[in-house]
């Protein structure tokens, strides 16, 4: 058992109370055995996650016990508020005269006031993990400045305490929020985003507002100088040595971080292949200053004009990126795969390699179809020809087993040389892609199943099925538009869903159904238990090929690296040493990855509304993807989408059919689906919404 959850035991078996926190240190470190210094690190750790709580001075008690729980604090317009707490039915109502100035998006402690069959009322009694900044607009009151958070949730403009720092009405900026004793809220200006007319300024602005920066702490950066340049002799000693072998990267034409390199031979009985990926591991030790960086951040973000990396660059571009022509160290899944597509035999270990090319999606797209080759390509195209060889049969094997394709339109900007947007389009996929799609599956499904068989503490990616009333509601909107669909098995399988797709292939539908049935998915996420990856109709999985970008990633080789160097022997407490940090590991990347992901939908939707604000008045070809009691949202053909309003429909006496998602009058009926002719009406920048009327 963990030193956390031995603490916890002792708070929860003991009412404990003590004149001072010292002799609360010592009786736990006395109880536990334990080093006082690793129990207060630990204790300190709990406070900070609001899993103990000082209900009063000197007396802790653990969260939820006595009636108080913890959540997340959910803000409302008019100051009320709710608490999400894992577990509980519904939410927790917080009056707005009982919520102790928690903002929106913060963690707070909870004390329980009233219950019934309605749900909950609370009383916020503490603040845990407050906002890391507060981002919003300069207005002047009074002769004084005042914080207008972008977030609508927060029901008040916020004080801004004065510094030296030169402000103006109208400014976008990043604030901290401070508390006084007395609880009221004020915000200290920490960095100037721009003016809210400019679009950069809006985009940073929303960057922020996720708590993401481009740049390292200091002590980071300075770590990052010490890290070696080239590939030592000593490091490669213990090594698989794949120098000699025809090992290369396909990637986008601007990835500066190449993390996974392959290779392929085909042998009488059986096809050889070989992912080979970045030893990250072998350069961020777990608890250094980079490591913790790169835990706090979870992942990198991609951005239509940046990315934020989660390691600094000259790691994730430098000794860590598989560039071409030169050695780098990594940790290769090397499998054989009989032509029946199953993996009969493979070795996970540590190797060196020296890419032979850094070739492109569409380099190697244009050699298979044989239309343009250059000096790189014309010299492998025999390998990307059995790559496709293979990967044939892998989907087949991937149709077979009722994996999910769905086919989700992507944006595509394009940018001039001062960074503005000047057009978009759908992103294209292409052949290629789909080569190194296959084969970082089949590497993530291996690693997966081997350490599962192993019962070794891992880090899985998992996908769980949808539940059956998001199964119902499914079918009840294919019925509504008339799509005929499977009956209902008493065990939903991914096939289920991947037969509805391919019913409507063909039908103006597709894509909408196509939303409708991600939507009805739970989603992906990351846990230390390994329970299925439904999307792919896999048993294991994992993510194991992209250190670089993802903590998850590089977790794991962590672990693979540490159950090579032992021999595949871990003992008892190592494994339960794992097993706790696999689970926060998890948990801390999941969040960011949900961030991450809201972060960058933010800034295309800002783009988008960027190129679409001169066109107002416009008629555009679109289709219905949505319907509300409020009305209906259209996507046209490029990805961007916007709302009708009910008032902006054709005069009718409109009825809302919820199940049918159709807005239905007398003599009009609108439903998901529709082919419809729209006239946009406005653009709002900052709110990144988009108003149609029917044309």
């Amino acid at each position: 058992m963990s030193i956390k959850k031995n603490i916890l035991n002792l708070l929860d078996k003991n009412s404990l109370v003590f004149s001072d926190l010292n002799k609360l240190f010592l009786f736990l470190s006395s109880s536990l055995q334990m080093d006082e210094n690793l129990v207060k690190k630990n204790f300190y750790s709990l406070l900070e996650n609001g899993e103990i709580f000082e209900i009063r001075k000197n007396k802790f008690i653990t969260i939820p016990s006595h009636g108080y729980v913890k959540g997340e604090f959910f803000g409302t317009a008019k100051g009320f508020g709710f608490v999400k707490v894992d577990g509980f039915a519904s939410d927790i109502f917080i009056p707005a005269n009982k919520t102790a100035g928690a903002l929106d998006g913060e963690f707070v402690i909870v004390k329980i006031m009233a219950q019934s069959e309605d749900g909950c009322d609370g009383e916020v009694v503490s603040i845990y993990k407050e906002l890391d900044g507060l981002v919003g607009t300069l207005s002047i009151v009074g002769g004084n400045f005042f914080l207008d958070p972008d977030n609508t949730k927060i029901a008040f403009d916020i004080p801004v305490q004065k510094t030296g720092m030169k402000l103006q009405k109208d400014m976008k900026v990043l604030a901290k929020i401070v508390r006084t004793d007395k609880g009221r809220v004020k915000a200290i200006v920490q960095e100037i985003l721009g003016f809210q007319d400019d679009v950069k300024a809006l985009e940073l602005s929303i960057i922020r507002d996720h708590a993401l920066f481009e740049n390292f702490p200091s002590q980071v950066v300075e770590a990052e100088k010490k890290v070696p340049k080239m590939v030592g002799e000593n490091q490669k000693k213990g090594r698989l040595d794949l120098t000699k072998e025809r090992i290369f990267t396909i990637d986008g034409a601007d990835a500066k971080d190449l993390d996974d390199a392959v290779n392929i031979k085909k042998l009488d009985k059986f096809y050889e292949v070989g992912v080979h990926i970045a030893d990250v591991g072998e350069y961020v030790p777990q608890g250094s200053v980079i490591d913790e960086e790169a835990y706090r951040r979870g992942t990198s973000v991609y951005f239509p004009t940046s990315v934020l990396p989660m390691l600094p660059k000259g790691l994730s571009n430098g000794i860590c990126s598989l560039n071409e022509g030169v050695e780098r160290l990594t940790l290769s899944c090397i499998m054989k795969v009989d032509f029946s597509g199953k993996v009969v035999d493979y070795k996970i270990c540590e190797s060196v390699i020296k890419s032979v090319a850094r070739l492109t999606y569409k380099e190697v797209h244009e050699a298979i179809l044989g239309e343009k080759l250059n000096a790189k390509t014309k010299n492998l195209q025999k390998d990307f020809l059995l790559m496709r060889e293979l990967c044939d049969i892998l989907e087949k094997n991937t149709i077979n087993r009722g994996a999910l394709d769905l086919d989700i339109p992507e944006v595509q900007f394009v940018f001039d040389e001062n960074g503005m947007a000047v057009d978009l389009t759908r992103r294209e996929r292409n052949e290629a892609h789909r080569l190194i799609e296959d084969f970082m599956v089949l590497a993530n499904e291996t690693v997966a199943r081997h350490f599962h068989k192993l019962s070794v503490p891992f880090v899985y990616r998992v996908h769980e099925p949808p539940t059956k009333e998001k199964v119902l509601s499914v079918c009840d909107f294919l019925k509504g538009i008339g799509v005929k669909y499977p009956k209902i098995p008493d065990e939903v399988e991914p096939a289920y869903f991947q037969e509805i797709l391919d019913g409507v292939e063909n039908l103006n539908a597709k894509d909408v159904v196509n939303k409708i049935v991600l939507r009805s998915m739970q989603k992906a996420k990351y846990s230390n238990k390994n329970l299925g990856h439904f999307g792919l109709a896999l048993v294991d999985y994992c993510h194991f090929t992209s250190p670089i970008r993802r903590y998850p990633d590089l977790t794991i080789h962590r672990i693979i690296k540490e159950w090579l160097h032992s021999g595949g022997k871990l003992s008892a407490e190592r494994k339960a040493e794992l097993d706790e940090f696999t689970f926060e590991a998890a948990e801390q990347a999941s969040q960011c990855e949900r961030n991450a992901d809201m972060a960058e939908r933010d800034v295309d939707d800002l783009w988008k509304a960027y190129l679409m604000k001169d066109r107002v008045g416009e008629v555009f070809d679109a289709t219905i993807s949505s319907v509300t009691n409020f009305g209906c949202f259209v996507a046209l053909d490029n990805t961007v989408e916007g709302l009708v309003r009910v008032e902006d429909l054709p005069d009718d006496a409109y009825l809302f059919l919820d199940k049918q998602l159709k807005l239905k009058g007398s003599a009009h009926v609108f439903s998901i689906g529709d082919k419809v002719k729209v006239q946009l009406t406005n653009v709002n920048l900052h709110t990144r919404n988009l108003d149609f009327k029917m044309a």
